[in-house]
């Protein structure tokens, strides 16, 4: 009786932390501003996303990698949608990311379990 009432117990502590901590999934307020990636500090550049309410994106600092905008998808997906210009020649893209985590002002995204790119969100200043 002793090990049920124990078993029962650790269930309802794993429901709850489950249910209070669980990312309850990313609204597009949540991802409008500017989006720097993090890069080693020896870069020497800087590179990022501008993501406007409405869907509008831009490009930080990349020239041949044109974001045009942006889509949320089922709170968990971002779908990012440009140009990639080089060699003479512009090719349409549409990349679809999983929102891995966004945590005050981080956000993470990936592709599969190989591919993580973090970026931090920067005010208006760029502070």
């Amino acid at each position: 009786m002793k090990n049920r009432t124990k078993v029962q117990f650790l269930a309802a502590i794993a429901l709850t932390v489950v249910s209070c901590t669980g990312q309850k999934g990313v609204e597009e307020k949540d991802l409008a501003g500017k989006w720097i990636e993090v890069l080693p500090e020896n870069a020497g550049y800087v590179q990022g996303i501008c993501m406007e309410e409405g869907g509008k994106a831009s490009s930080i600092g990349m020239a041949t990698l044109v974001y045009e905008n942006w889509e949320l998808l089922d709170k968990n997906q971002l779908v990012l949608k440009g140009k990639s210009i080089g060699n003479g020649q512009t090719i349409a893209f549409s990349d679809t990311l999983s929102i891995v985590s966004l945590q005050n002002d981080t956000l993470t995204l990936g592709d599969g379990n190989d591919f993580r790119v973090q970026y931090t969100k920067k005010d208006a200043g760029g502070k």
